[in-house]
């Protein structure tokens, strides 16, 4: 099955009604045509806006229900629509991209910039051992933990640019 062919296959079976696979794909921004684990990596951006300045514990533990709500559904949409890891499902994306932001000193378009450009050069390249979890781990939860993974990831580049940089 070519590219296409899967991309139409999981537009057929995709029903934005359902609230979940909306979330799933990112309010829209999984379907991107082009690059749609980049588009839900933007658009996680603007939602972060909204909670950004939560106490670091609430923070993190609006962190973890994402991340367990993602493991919910990520793998819904992914049985309803008959796939596997659907590159179009981008709530993984969203909450790397959370992770990542809660690392930047400050807001500014270079630091969000940063951040940015780190997770996704993790989460496209998948170095190791990003790349094993994502071939081994299998449902919601593989869908989840590679991004989880790359978050650290890139999370740990913003803290190293934070120390050489921020003044």
């Amino acid at each position: 099955m070519t590219k296409q062919d899967k991309n139409r296959h999981f537009k057929h079976y995709l029903r934005l009604k359902n609230p979940i696979h909306l979330l799933a794909v990112g309010l829209g921004s999984g379907l991107s045509p082009i690059m749609p684990g980049t588009m839900g990596s933007l658009m996680a951006i603007p939602l972060w806006l909204l909670f950004y300045q939560l106490p670091a514990p609430l923070y993190w533990v609006l962190i973890l229900v994402a991340f367990i709500f993602g493991c919910f559904i990520c793998q819904k949409t992914s049985d309803d629509t008959n796939t596997h890891d659907s590159g179009h499902i981008v709530w993984d994306e969203f909450v790397g991209m959370w992770i990542t932001l809660f690392f930047i000193p400050h807001i500014s378009l270079l630091w969000i910039t940063i951040a940015f450009v780190a997770f996704r050069i993790f989460d496209m390249l998948k170095p190791w051992p990003i790349r094993w979890f994502d071939q081994k781990i299998s449902g919601g939860f593989g869908i989840m933990v590679d991004d989880l993974i790359a978050a650290i990831f890139s999370s740990l580049v913003v803290w190293i640019a934070v120390l050489y940089l921020h003044q």
